[in-house]
């Protein structure tokens, strides 16, 4: 039976068991786009990631993510894993601090900054557009999140290779206590081609974020690094990210039993780098026919 090194890592994690797990198989060559469907299905995290010689010299290594239930072209916390995960394994080598990452959304550049608390990775994400606020007297909306919880800044539908419904709700507590219709979401997910609805608000040091991706069949994500590189994107696009500043740090994860840090960055061309710790938790063989 063949076997595959396969490595367990805890992402925008500041401590082991705060972040998101990601199950990387860091030599994937051989193995059936039917047979990674199905050990992603069976390892049932939120994405698996396969990794596989680059198909061109401009990068390191090309990695596909998988969630339980398909192929998706990007995302933030299997970005940062799969490099983590390589570099602590001896397969790839960062030049000038910069690994260089194919996947169906590009070759993405991911910075390596061992000493840099909270942020020794960060990946430039793909750009993300805004695609149409919310109508508070939409039927299919209403549900997902009464008017009343609305600010100044309407809801909106974002899309960045991934598309997410953003809403910024008044104060931290308010995000923390809200308590999600997970049938609603799931059909405005559905509906509305998206992922599902994400909510934020303000902080001392940031953001508070949480994230309902309903749309792939996950009740809440401890760490999304592409949904809040949407909301970088999002503040920055309708002029909203003057208070935050072009650094800021982001919590999530706290009401499901984890603790997540990320660190959001708008660089001089006001691309959005998503970052954080990751932390190696189990390494071993996968066996799989």
């Amino acid at each position: 039976m063949p076997a595959y090194a396969i490595s367990h890592c805890d992402v925008f994690a500041p401590r082991i068991g705060a972040g998101n797990p990601l199950a990387v198989i860091l030599d994937a060559e051989g193995i059936s786009d039917a047979d990674m469907q199905h050990i992603a299905h069976w390892l049932n995290l939120a994405e698996t990631t396969f990794v596989l010689p680059a198909s061109t010299p401009d990068a390191d290594y090309r990695v596909r993510i998988f969630t339980t239930q398909k192929e998706i072209a990007f995302a933030g916390h299997p970005s940062i894993g799969t490099a983590h995960a390589l570099l602590d394994a001896g397969r790839v080598s960062a030049t000038a601090g910069i690994l260089r990452q194919e996947c169906q959304a590009g070759i993405l550049p991911i910075r390596v900054q061992p000493a840099a608390t909270d942020n020794a990775y960060s990946v430039r994400v793909p750009s993300s557009r805004l695609v149409r606020y919310a109508d508070p007297g939409d039927a299919l909306f209403k549900p997902v999140l009464p008017v009343a919880l609305w600010t100044d800044l309407k809801p909106a539908l974002v899309e960045g290779g991934r598309r997410w419904w953003l809403a910024q709700l008044g104060d931290e507590a308010t995000v923390r206590g809200f308590q999600p219709d997970s049938y609603a979401i799931a059909a405005l997910a559905r509906e509305t081609g998206s992922l599902g609805l994400c909510i934020f608000a303000r902080t001392a040091e940031g953001l508070v974020v949480r994230a309902f991706p309903l749309g792939v069949g996950i009740a809440e994500d401890p760490a999304s690094g592409a949904a809040n590189a949407a909301i970088a994107a999002f503040l920055q696009e309708t002029g909203q990210l003057a208070a935050l500043g072009h650094r800021y740090r982001v919590s999530q994860g706290r009401e499901i039993g984890r603790d997540a840090v990320l660190t959001l960055e708008l660089d001089a061309e006001n691309a959005v780098w998503v970052g954080g710790d990751c932390r190696s938790v189990l390494k071993g063989e996968l066996q799989w026919p």
